[in-house]
């Protein structure tokens, strides 16, 4: 991997991580609910379940690349596809982050299990991490499997410094941030162009490589 790659691929990580999804939801809403404290040990779950995520990628993605290149490659243009997907979806989301709804008051440590949980049975996750972290990682180095954990973790590390962050505003103004429905909305747009152009520039430079 060079330079210019792990740039790219740090910048689009950061504009993933920044975009309202689930998991900053949740830990937005047991920062409002809870405390700072509770946002942050949720964030801690979260990227626990990310974690899992990243070690699933990189034993089937060595898997496969071990049974047959030409099969990684097909992933990696899917890969492409699907991120294109997600792009148009955050184009046309229309909702918006929102802690207004009620919830249980739980023990930190249920927080953060809670937290895992979540994030490990996402399907979406799994799926997202097995589309996205191929395209920065180059096949035919010997050491890919080591690109592929430093890719995920460097995503998850990224996506907690987010999420430690939302878990510190909305612990002390998340009721301001609800009266601001379209900051999620605007942030949905530039998410999906992101991606879209992120699709596009990849699957250009595969054609230009091939």
């Amino acid at each position: 991997m060079n330079a210019s790659d792990f740039l790219l691929f740090a910048f689009a990580t950061l504009m993933l991580n920044l975009t309202p999804g689930a998991d900053m939801i949740y830990v937005a809403t047991r920062s409002t609910t809870q405390g700072i404290k509770a946002g942050i040990v949720s964030a801690l779950g979260i990227a626990g379940g990310c974690l899992i995520h990243t070690l699933a990628a990189v034993l089937g993605l060595s898997v496969l690349i071990a049974k047959s290149a030409v099969a990684f490659n097909i992933v990696k243009f899917l890969g492409v596809g699907y991120l294109c997907y997600l792009g148009i979806t955050a184009l046309l989301d229309k909702s918006h982050l929102s802690t207004n709804s009620k919830v249980e008051v739980i023990p930190l440590k249920k927080i953060f299990w809670q937290g895992v949980y979540t994030n490990t049975l996402n399907p979406k996750v799994a799926l997202f991490f097995l589309a996205f972290l191929p395209q920065f990682a180059h096949v035919e180095a010997e050491n890919f499997k080591w690109q592929i954990l430093f890719l995920g973790v460097w995503f998850n590390l990224s996506g907690t410094l987010v999420n430690g962050l939302v878990a510190v505003v909305f612990g002390k103004a998340g009721n301001y941030f609800n009266k601001l429905p379209n900051f999620a909305r605007l942030q949905n747009k530039i998410t999906g162009l992101m991606m879209i152009g992120l699709g596009a520039y990849l699957a250009f430079a595969k054609k230009a490589n091939s």
